[in-house]
């Protein structure tokens, strides 16, 4: 009798392992998150900095007072812009920012265009300096991308 409990049991632990191996496992990808390469900065549609492949193109420079509307697009493994398709369901994402000297800098996220799927922030000069930032694409809470550290230069 022991010996039938004892097989019962293995054949029960058998199934319940393919019942669990079958679930969603946290090693498959998922569909939802962006994969992101690098990202460019805007200003007025002209690119202000570039990240890409670790490589960096231009750093920021503004004058003490001045506010910056800048427009953050993210980019795929061969350089272009990650565009949201037609009837594509918007994930909520946002951006957060990480500055080294708050006393140099101001970020403020920039109320965006319904129309557009655009990720905008302001980034105020405070006073004279150089200092740096970091921003992360959020998603579903937790970062889909983190930048480099984008220097930032006011005079």
């Amino acid at each position: 009798m022991f010996r039938i409990n004892l097989k019962q049991l293995f054949i029960l632990m058998f199934v319940a392992l393919v019942a669990v191996s079958c679930d969603n496992s946290p090693a498959s990808p998922d569909d939802n998150h962006i994969d992101v390469d690098g990202l460019a900065i805007e200003l007025n549609g002209v690119e202000v900095y570039k990240e890409f492949e670790g490589v960096i193109t231009n750093n920021m420079i503004l004058n003490v007072s001045d506010t910056l509307h800048l427009t953050v697009h993210f980019l795929d493994h061969e350089g272009n812009e990650i565009e949201h398709e037609d009837g594509e369901e918007e994930e909520e994402e946002e951006l957060e920012f990480d500055i080294t000297d708050s006393n140099i800098i101001a970020i403020t996220m920039d109320d965006h265009d319904d129309d557009h799927h655009e990720l905008e922030f302001e980034l105020v000069g405070l006073s004279a300096g150089t200092t740096t930032f970091s921003l992360s694409l959020m998603h579903d809470g937790h970062a889909d991308y983190n930048s480099l550290a984008i220097s930032v230069t006011v005079n």
